[in-house]
């Protein structure tokens, strides 16, 4: 087999320069079920070793800092055939058929982490593979073998599928009908992902496989496979070896699902999403493309082997990529306010020469020095502390460094500038009459030493601003305001205030919109008070005109009277600012009926299903009566005979001569008759006259019925849940007839309202 690098991953080494993010490979912990978590991925490849013998290899990958279990010792796997289906999809399959199922002891453990100068990797990222070795022997057969092992769980902060905490996987490899008759070996990965990769630069790794038959390869991205799930740790109770556990035992048998992309931004062919995309060339396995997003990424890649166009395998690997910020070993940094070159910082100071400068610099586990160094006014300030304070002369500009691990290969410099301004100060007054609704009078009072100030930025409220040195605002709602003024000089030094206003006039004009101006007793009034400025720290008083008062700003009031009525608002500020409004016979409620009835019979039947309606309304001259669906009737006292049976609604709607109307709803229950009755006897000699001994009577509402009949020594001979059914004198699955005698029958049956009955005598069977 050839050999290959670790990766084609290049990474800077220059000391001046700035880079984007970082990728951190990290392959998350197996866990057994106590904590099943972190799981990252893996491989399974075979050899070939003649008369059905295979050996394989399995490699499941953990991070040794997840905080999770080992590798599981044992590591449970199971061979499944999928009957006709062949070759099988494993995604859709639904007749496979389990082989074996084979324990594997605890596998052979490496570390996997490669090393990269000059990069500062995070001290928590170590790989770990476990490699399990075991064989099988699996005779040759018309039908694929797949070797399936599963395991839950994923990295619960990767970015590209949905639920990952929850999510498994199933790692497995096809053994097909082709790749048995030629004792065909596996292709082989020839290397680990690498653990580190630098997103926002070009990606290059070379993702290949070596086959030791030199068939052809094709590569693609496809995505990884679910397996297992949550169940059967503390947070998740269940059993853990199910198929929704965190350790199928032994592992479930296909269809699998695919792990749940988030579409549109990530999917099985582009996992990593990136600009240009990720994507693997699928003849030599190269991965390219520049990723661009911090986060996690699970990513499957399928190696077709193929020998003279026939397929014979497919290796899947699963594993994840982690995005995190990607740094040169150390730069040198400071707070700035502006970035003015590569590794160049100015520092502006607004009215104060003793200047604080803030180290920034990474990575801090790396620096073992510092070096600030300042020229003033011919003098150097030298200063080894990792911050810097500084005493300037007065304004003017200045310009120093700050270097870090100075004298070594891998420190960093920063060059800079310094300007110190004359001071500035924000101030401003204001000037509004309390108690009336105008505009508030805003005078700037702000100064700078520069002597000249070129902006003014004012915010009233939210969405409310202005650039006028002195302007004039007026607020739409009342409330303590708070007003901020930001002034700004030609040095672009800036300096802020905000002051409240105390903004709590009355409204002008009191404006009241009633729903309406009439209407029937009882009847509710909404009135809209459309007064501004109010809100709820206003005092409002109502009068309604009938007694009754209110407080809300829009109240609702019902008039139980009838009557006109005026109407009285008094609005009252918080600081005392007072009107009213007064709005005469406003209100006009006009007299309603009282609709009321009575009904007979008390008892109504469906042998007697006519009832007649006493109207007891009072104030009414006209009547609408409504009998559920079934008919309606204009007069005072009518009468209605119902179609139907069970509760009937009828609705009385009668009208004051005023033309207000009162409504009133009652249900009438309308009873189903049941009635049974039996004969003494019967003659079953087939001439067409009482022929069976059946029952008669009214039968449409029963919700249960039985019929038994038995001879003299309690033998049953006939049996019917059917009053429709009678007995013909002969036993239940015989044909000859019973000799002429006496009988005993039994009926039960339930009525329509869930009342039990029993009937029970003798039937007389004549010849």
């Amino acid at each position: 087999m050839r050999n290959r690098a670790n990766s084609l991953l290049t990474f800077p080494t220059t000391n001046h320069k700035r880079f984007g993010l970082v990728i951190y490979f990290l392959i998350a912990l197996f866990l057994a079920p106590v904590s099943a978590r972190h799981i990252i991925g893996g491989v399974i490849t075979y050899t070939c070793q003649g008369n059905g013998n295979y050996n394989f290899t399995m490699k499941i990958y953990r991070d040794f800092y997840g905080g999770g279990a080992l590798f599981d010792d044992p590591a449970q796997v199971a061979v499944y055939q999928c009957g006709t289906n062949t070759p099988c999809d494993l995604l859709n399959v639904n007749n496979a058929i389990q082989v074996l199922s084979v324990p594997l002891s605890f596998p052979v453990i490496q570390i996997a982490n490669p090393t990269y100068p000059c990069l500062l990797v995070p001290p928590n990222i170590q790989v770990e593979e476990g490699v399990y070795y075991f064989s099988l022997n699996l005779p040759q057969s018309p039908e694929s073998y797949h070797i399936v092992y599963q395991r839950c769980c994923r990295n619960n902060t990767i970015t590209n599928i949905y639920n990952p905490e929850d999510t498994g996987a199933s790692f497995s490899v096809e053994i097909t009908p082709a790749a048995q008759a030629l004792c065909n070996d596996s292709p082989v990965f020839d290397d680990f992902p690498p653990t580190v990769i630098c997103a926002g630069e070009p990606l290059s790794y070379m993702h290949s496989a070596t086959d030791p038959d030199g068939d052809q390869l094709v590569y693609e991205f496809c995505a990884p496979i679910k397996g297992g799930g949550p169940f059967g740790t503390p947070d998740n109770p269940g059993n853990a070896s199910a198929c929704n556990g965190v350790a199928p035992f032994p592992p479930c048998p296909p269809p699998y699902d695919p792990v749940d992309y988030i579409l549109p931004t990530y999917s099985p062919t582009a996992p990593l999403a990136g600009n240009p995309v990720v994507s693997i060339d699928p003849n030599t396995g190269l991965i390219t493309g520049t990723p661009q997003t911090q986060g996690q990424f699970v990513v499957g890649v399928c190696v077709y082997e193929y020998r003279n166009g026939q397929l014979l395998s497919v290796i899947r690997r699963d594993f994840q990529f982690n995005v995190e910020s990607c740094e040169q070993t150390v730069v040198a940094d400071i707070l700035e306010d502006e970035i003015v070159g590569d590794q160049a910082f100015l520092v502006n100071s607004c009215g104060n020469n003793v200047i604080t400068f803030q180290n920034q610099s990474y990575q801090e586990p790396l620096i073992t020095s510092y070096l600030w160094e300042f020229d003033i006014q011919g003098t150097k300030e030298i200063v080894t502390t990792k911050n810097a304070t500084i005493t300037f002369p007065g304004v003017g500009q200045y310009q120093g460094i700050m270097a870090i691990n100075p004298g070594s290969n891998c420190g960093d410099t920063a060059t800079i500038f310094v300007n110190v301004f004359p001071a500035i100060s924000a101030d401003f007054a204001f000037e509004y009459d309390t108690c009336t609704a105008g505009e508030v009078a805003f005078q700037d009072l702000s100064v700078t030493g520069s002597n000249q100030m070129v902006s003014w930025d004012w915010t009233f409220e939210p969405g409310a601003t202005s650039v006028e040195q002195d302007p004039a605002y007026q607020f739409p709602t009342p409330g303590v305001k708070a007003v901020t003024l930001t002034v700004q000089d030609i040095n672009d030094c800036e300096a802020q205030i905000t002051q409240n206003v105390n903004w709590f006039p009355v409204p002008p004009l009191l404006i009241i919109e009633p729903s309406a101006f009439s209407g029937c007793q009882p009847g509710e009034i909404f009135f809209n008070n459309l007064s501004s400025p109010i809100d709820e720290t206003y005092l409002i008083e109502w009068d309604f005109g009938d007694g009754a008062k209110g407080s809300e700003i829009s109240p609702t009031h019902t008039y139980e009277t009838a009557g006109t009525f005026s109407v009285t608002v008094e609005v009252t500020s918080p600081i005392g600012c007072t009107t009213d409004a007064f709005f005469p016979d406003w209100i006009t409620i006009d007299p309603s009926p009282i609709a009321d009835f009575i009904f007979s019979p008390p008892v109504i039947t469906s042998l007697n299903p006519t009832v007649d309606f006493t109207d007891l309304s009072t104030g009414a001259d006209r009547w609408l009566w409504q009998f559920d669906e079934d008919g309606t009737s204009k007069l005072q006292n009518p009468s209605f005979t119902f179609p139907d049976t069970g509760l009937q609604k009828v609705l009385l709607t009668v009208t004051h001569p005023s033309g207000c109307q009162d409504t009133l709803v009652r249900y009438i229950d309308v009873i189903p008759e049941v009635r049974y009755f039996l004969p003494n006897a019967f003659t079953p000699n087939s001439d067409g006259l009482n022929d069976f001994f059946i029952g008669r009577g009214l039968t449409d509402g029963m919700k249960f019925f039985q019929m038994r009949i038995y001879n003299r020594w309690g033998e049953l001979l006939f049996e019917s849940d059917d009053p429709e059914s009678g007995w013909d004198g002969r036993i239940m699955g015989r044909s000859e007839p019973v000799q002429p005698g006496v009988y005993l029958y039994q009926v039960d049956y339930r009525d329509s309202r869930g009342n039990d009955f029993t009937l029970s005598g003798f039937a007389t069977l004549v010849l």
